[in-house]
């Protein structure tokens, strides 16, 4: 929703975020909510949310485009937020300027910094020309894209359709992901049930798949906020359809288009495992605008990685008039995980401090609670970890993570109309097995009027039974309804400050 600004704009300086993932979006949406008549712009160089925790859906078609990644025109409808697709390439902290890609320059009298992270490759040769992330809308997309074309590749190789041997089936039949925390671990386990049945599907045999699981450390989940969840991760690996290969203590050195290369910590010897998809899920890297704005910040007040240290009140130390959290710094004296709840609390508490400023009250401490960690774990299950006491696994375990991250999803409005399309394709579309069909199965199974509605109403109760046991659950991981907001209503109109 691109508009131009009020005439008031012109000499009042406007606040500004950059980036509109969690933190940034839901640091507008709690501005508009708590009435600030500040002109408000927020800036980013995509046209849609991308809501990461639920890539997984959009990959596996268990969730729409539409509820993954909603346009910004659709979320901030009715809000007066001027939203602007592009990049920011120069920020000057001490003149409050900053320039976008297309030439445009904008002054600030308070700026949001909700940049967050990309996808780092620690050095390694080739990973970013030949590893897919997963990070974005058109990365899910196109890995999903290139897995059903090596599958159905495969599966002409394989009736003899196409030129190619053994060797080529399976170099096409060898998915590897590397790193082990728990964006790679939900992939393993994800695709460990999907490709398979998409390959079941094709006719194919699906005891050809190989899913590795490469990991640098000994553990899967080392250091992470998920990390007791281990043993759980473990077992959920070994039991899908096709059981993941771990390969820990194991550091890839080199990624082509159809191999990489990869070492043992405790040898010397580089080897090969020819593959033609390596996902690459370990490390991340810095914002690229990042450090342009570190460059202007003393060095004592960056941490190791180069990133600015922020105050508990999320202010840069040098620059109080800007805010800035989520991955792309550090909080002074706190070590907050990069999870979607630590970013949606951080930008109500911005919206907050903002608020006081302009009113001249007290600034209030972030402090970010976890209520809880959520893993998919496969089709239709995962484990929900309830404030690090109670662990609930399996399909009530998938059902407590979707429904609490649909929860979250940006504006009720929105909320309500995913919630609903998720119900629907869970109640009465999904019939996904663990174990997929036969190719004789696919082919000949055909029902009669009288056993599809019997299978109907078998889908309804088997969704519904865990669905209830699941509410309670549900609610200990709710938003507060101090962080919550009402629709944006279009004759609610916001005055320009003055």
């Amino acid at each position: 929703m691109d508009r131009q600004p009020s005439k008031d704009f012109l000499t009042t300086p406007p606040t500004v975020i950059i980036g509109a993932g969690f933190t940034g979006l839901f640091t507008a949406l709690h501005l508009r909510h708590q009435n600030c008549l500040c002109d408000l712009i927020l800036i980013d160089p995509q046209k849609q949310f991308v809501f990461k925790p639920m890539l997984y859906e959009l990959l596996t078609e268990e969730l729409p485009e539409k509820v993954v990644c909603p346009d910004y025109a659709e979320l901030l409808q009715g809000s007066d937020i001027h939203f602007v697709e592009d990049r920011v390439v120069k920020l000057d902290l001490q003149q409050k300027q900053l320039e976008l890609a297309t030439g445009q320059s904008y002054s600030y009298r308070y700026l949001v910094l909700a940049i967050g992270s990309s996808q780092g490759y620690l050095g390694t040769e080739g990973a970013r020309e030949n590893a897919f992330a997963f990070r974005s809308l058109q990365e899910a997309l196109t890995l999903r894209q290139h897995l059903q074309t090596c599958l159905q590749r495969a599966r002409e190789i394989e009736n003899g359709g196409e030129q190619g041997d053994g060797e080529s089936r399976k170099l096409l039949l060898t998915f590897v992901i590397v790193g082990a925390g728990p964006s790679g671990v939900e992939m393993a386990a994800t695709l460990a049930d999907l490709l398979p049945y998409w390959y079941a599907r094709l006719g194919g045999n699906i005891h050809a798949i190989k899913i590795i699981l490469i990991n640098h450390a000994d553990r899967i989940l080392a250091g992470d906020a998920n990390a007791h969840l281990q043993q759980e991760a473990l077992q959920a690996l070994q039991q899908r359809t096709i059981p993941v290969e771990l390969w820990l203590g194991v550091s890839v050195k080199s990624v082509s288009s159809d191999r990489l290369t990869y070492q043992y910590k405790d040898r010397e010897e580089v080897l090969s495992l020819p593959t033609q998809t390596t996902i690459w899920t370990a490390g991340t890297a810095n914002n690229p605008l990042l450090e342009s704005i570190s460059a202007q910040i003393p060095r004592e007040h960056l941490n190791r990685h180069g990133q600015p240290i922020v105050s508990q009140t999320l202010q840069l130390l040098d620059f109080p008039e800007v805010f800035a959290a989520g991955d792309c710094v550090q909080v002074q004296d706190q070590n907050q995980p990069a999870l979607a709840q630590v970013a949606y609390q951080q930008g109500a508490a911005i919206a907050h401090n903002l608020m006081a400023l302009s009113q001249n009250q007290p600034l209030q401490i972030s402090n970010a609670q976890l209520r809880g960690t959520l893993m998919k774990l496969g089709l239709g299950n995962g484990v929900a970890n309830l404030f690090d006491k109670v662990q609930i696994h399996g399909k009530v375990g998938d059902l407590i993570r979707n429904a609490t991250y649909l929860e979250m999803l940006p504006t009720p409005l929105h909320n309500f109309k995913a919630t609903a399309i998720w119900l629907e394709e869970e109640t009465f579309n999904r019939y996904h097995h663990p174990l997929p069909l036969s190719p004789e199965q696919v082919q000949t199974l055909k029902l009669t009027p009288a056993e599809q509605k019997e299978r109907l109403w078998v889908k309804v109760l088997a969704v519904v039974t865990p669905l209830i046991l699941a509410i309670a659950a549900y609610v200990s991981l709710q938003t507060p309804s101090n962080e919550r907001f009402p629709i944006p209503q279009p004759n609610q109109q916001n005055q320009p400050s003055r």
